[in-house]
Order: C-alpha cells, then structure tokens, then sequence
C-alpha cells in the first residue's frame, strides 16, 4: 500500500546512494552507492534486493539499447553486463582530470545519454556537463562548477535542468532539437539551512523534484520554479527520486550515510536505505540509451 509518508523498502546501508532509475523492461528500481563501490537492484513485487560490486565508484546506471546498462566509473563511460558482472570500458571523457568522476546521468527520447562530472575532492570548479549519442560524445559548453547534479529534462525535451549543488542553485538551460544548448536561467536557489540540491528528476506534470541533501527532505517546484511541496524523511541525506512501478506512481528514493558521525548514524539508522513514498503524480516513461 503506498503512503505519502517515505518508508523504507530496502536496507542497504548505503554510503552515497544515487541514480535511480525505474527500468521497465525489468520491472525493477536500479541504482548505485558511489562510495561503497556497488550497483543495486529492488524488484517491488517480491520486495528483494541485488547487488554487484563495480571496478571503483559509480555514479549512475542506466539501460541501453542492447539489453544492457550504461554506468559511470571515474575512469569514465562502461557498459556493464549484470549475468556476468562485467565491465567494458567505452569512452573516458575526462582522461585528462584523473580527480574527477562522473556523478548523474539521465536520457533523452532520441536516446542521448546526459551526465555530468565533479570533483572527487568537492572543491575545484571541474564539473562539466556531456552529451554521449551513437559513439559521439560532447562537452555542451555549460559552465563548470564543483558539483554537477542531473541533468534532467521537460516532457517536451525543450528545457534541460541542471545543478550547482555547492551553489545551492538549479538552472534551467533551452535545448535545440539537435540537442544544442541555448540560453540559460536560474530556476530555483535554496535558502541556507535547507540542505543541498542534489538529482533533479521531472515528473508527467512538468514540475521538478530534487532531493536535499543534509535537507532532510525532497521538493516539488512547478515548471516556473516556484515551491510546491516538501516532504519530509527520518534522514539527512536524501540524493534523488525515481518514479516507477508499472503505473509510475511510487517514487523511490536514494539516500546517504555520508558524512554522518556515529551519534547521527545512532539516531538515523536508516540512513542509506531506499525509500518508497506515493507522491501523488506520476513519472515520465524512462528511455534506453544509445551510446
């Protein structure tokens, strides 16, 4: 039975939870732990989880085209194939900045992998932001910063949303069709106190959910930016939200231990668990990447 009030559905333990995303094709929840160097599986009709261990840190995953999934290593662009839990590498954007990472991904219609990078040490303003489609992969030219969040896009893939999450600032830039990015606009800032804008993820209505990390909360902006709805959680440190099961009405939520001492952890014990809550709208249907 889904409740508005964010429950754990499973325990994982998480240091850096990131990057879910509902696959249909599996009728499952996919997502990573940075930190703890793992990919995880949640298959809701049996209530159970997977795991596999990955060659460093992974800061998303999603499906492609071949059946198979996409991820993101320091090292760069892998394809990752989970019966024999192998990784291959494909293409290393950054081979040049060996203290980067890559952080969070989405995908177009057309199939267009999106990521971004950040600084591993979370202080160089390194962080950029590609564009990965049929073998071509570009730097779109969207300013660098430490952290780099999302992006995610509108239902009518005319606006790409990204974060500064240091900044505490989430911008709105306007996509060509091409895939060429146009003017750019501050969409929402947090106020202090409020925790981090971490993964931005759009649902049917056009409206913008990030979670907030240290925020103890995610939020609902509509498509002008304005703040909807915050819905609280029993831990700091929420990354960012998924919308699945078959009608796409759950939202699944990745969390993290990070940065939480003993006594935080003592009174958090279900910091790093996926969450489950009914956010009261659906999701976009997700896509297959074609890289």
């Amino acid at each position: 039975m889904r409740t508005a009030v964010p429950q754990s559905v499973l325990t994982v333990g998480a240091m850096l939870g990131e990057g879910p995303v509902w696959v249909a094709r599996d009728a499952a929840l996919w997502f990573v732990d940075i930190k703890g160097h793992r990919i995880h599986r949640f298959d809701p009709a049996l209530g159970v989880g997977r795991s596999w261990a990955a060659p460093g840190q992974v800061g998303w995953i999603v499906p492609t085209d071949d059946g198979l999934f996409a991820v993101g290593l320091q090292s760069g662009v892998h394809r990752f194939d989970p019966a024999r839990g192998s990784f291959v590498a494909i293409h290393a954007p950054e081979a040049h900045l060996p203290g980067n990472r890559l952080n969070d991904a989405c995908v177009a219609p057309d199939g267009a992998l999106w990521f971004g990078s950040m600084d591993d040490a979370e202080e160089a303003v390194s962080g950029y932001f590609y564009r990965f489609h049929k073998g071509v992969c570009i730097e779109t030219g969207l300013p660098s910063v430490s952290i780099t969040n999302g992006p995610a896009l509108s239902p009518d893939g005319r606006n790409l949303y990204h974060t500064d999450t240091l900044g505490k600032r989430i911008w709105r830039t306007e996509l060509a069709a091409d895939g060429t990015v146009g003017n750019t606009h501050l969409f929402a800032r947090i106020e202090d106190g409020a925790g981090y804008p971490d993964g931005p993820t759009i649902d049917v209505e056009g409206c913008l959910w990030t979670g907030l990390f240290g925020g103890w909360a995610v939020r609902r902006y509509d498509p002008a930016g304005t703040l909807m709805r915050e819905i609280r959680f029993p831990v700091a440190n929420i990354t960012k939200i998924a919308f699945g099961d078959e009608d796409l009405r759950t939202a699944y939520a990745t969390t993290a231990r990070k940065g939480l001492d003993m006594t935080a952890l003592t009174e958090q014990p279900l910091a790093g668990d996926l969450f489950a809550f009914d956010p009261g709208v659906a999701g976009l249907p997700g896509h297959v990447a074609t890289i």
